[in-house]
């Protein structure tokens, strides 16, 4: 098991310029990028950075709801409740409860699958099964793992056979990300951000 904490988290301006992310982890296949994990603070209204070839899942990890506006009408993002939709889809954030903080998984569907789930304790985690990574990322409580314990956006990372289960108390939450090569033969690579 991996560990990215929240305080080693370190800010850079959004593709459009219009905002700030903190970028957690990518996954490589050979010199491909074939998904990413960022965590963004949305502070004003406007358009979303465009990420066409990509599927997006975001969820909203603070309070307050945002409203993704586009063509065709208008998806909810509600805390903890991770919306699905194409990355190249044009979106104009409305925010009618103020600012807050969202966590996206962006991942080229031609190379991988992903999901986002939220989990809640008591429970206990264990390791993906085999061609997959399991990416915790905390939502509330302090999530434990042997003798360590974990606080608000600190980010596990589960690979099979890592031995370690995850243990969520009564009160803990975490956002579970599964993400897989398409081509179970290939050699994904996490590269975690930079601390």
């Amino acid at each position: 098991m991996q560990i990215l904490l929240s305080d080693d988290l370190t800010e850079a301006k959004w593709k459009n310029g219009g905002g700030i992310t903190r970028n957690i982890a990518v996954g490589m296949l050979g010199d491909i990028s074939a998904w990413r994990i960022s965590r963004a603070d949305v502070a004003t209204e406007g358009p979303f950075s465009n990420f066409a070839g990509l599927t997006r899942i975001l969820t909203v990890v603070s309070s307050n709801s945002m409203e993704l506006v586009h063509e065709d009408g208008t998806l909810q993002a509600r805390p903890w409740e991770p919306v699905l939709f194409d990355g190249g889809m044009p979106v104009v954030s409305r925010l009618p409860d103020g600012p807050l903080t969202d966590l996206n998984l962006m991942f080229d569907p031609t190379l991988c699958s992903g999901s986002a789930q939220v989990q809640r304790g008591p429970l206990d985690l264990a390791p993906p099964p085999e061609g997959y990574l399991c990416v915790l990322h905390v939502l509330a409580g302090n999530p434990s793992c042997g003798a360590e314990t974990f606080g608000t956006a600190d980010t596990l990372f589960l690979e099979p056979n890592c031995g370690a289960d995850v243990q969520l108390k009564q009160g803990d939450a975490v956002l579970m990300l599964l993400i897989a090569p398409l081509d179970q033969s290939a050699d994904m690579r996490l590269c975690i951000a930079d601390r």
